[in-house]
């Protein structure tokens, strides 16, 4: 039951948000069967998101990555199901949009890696720390899906 219970979390980035595509990514998720279980829209410190991005601190793009997440707001999401890590970042698409392919996320509608729309967590790991970061316990909700039993 707990695989049925992973989690992972989402962010719509400003580009995606300025450009109004926040519906059409839900939607996506929500088609593809898996449960919201947390949102808020915010517009993100510097501090979060160094500690977000920690990993990549040393990559030359770094500043300019912190720069872009911060200059307008963005979506962060908890989404929940089976195997919804793996499942996610292949409906994201590559990291490069030029390298994704046509029916997923960055296929459809991005143009340039500096401006990739979304992010999704890698790993179960990264998103429980990633999770963690983005939202209080409190702020996430636990349900029932009516659709559980057709879904599983």
């Amino acid at each position: 039951m707990a695989e049925l219970q992973e989690r992972t979390f989402i962010a719509i980035k400003p580009d995606g948000v300025q450009r109004g595509i926040i519906g059409e990514i839900i939607k996506r998720f929500e088609t593809k069967g898996f449960k919201l279980v947390g949102m808020k829209m915010l517009q993100a410190s510097e501090d979060l998101l160094m500690q977000h991005y920690i990993d990549l601190k040393d990559r030359p793009f770094f500043p300019s990555l912190v720069n872009y997440m911060s200059s307008g707001p963005v979506v962060a999401m908890v989404w929940e199901g089976k195997g919804v890590v793996k499942t996610g970042r292949v409906m994201l698409g590559e990291t490069n949009p030029a390298d994704s392919k046509p029916g997923t996320i960055r296929g459809d509608f991005c143009i340039d890696v500096s401006k990739n729309i979304i992010h999704g967590s890698d790993s179960v790991d990264s998103a429980k720390t990633e999770i963690s970061l983005w939202f209080k316990s409190e702020e996430l909700v636990n349900y029932t899906s009516c659709a559980f039993s057709w879904l599983y």
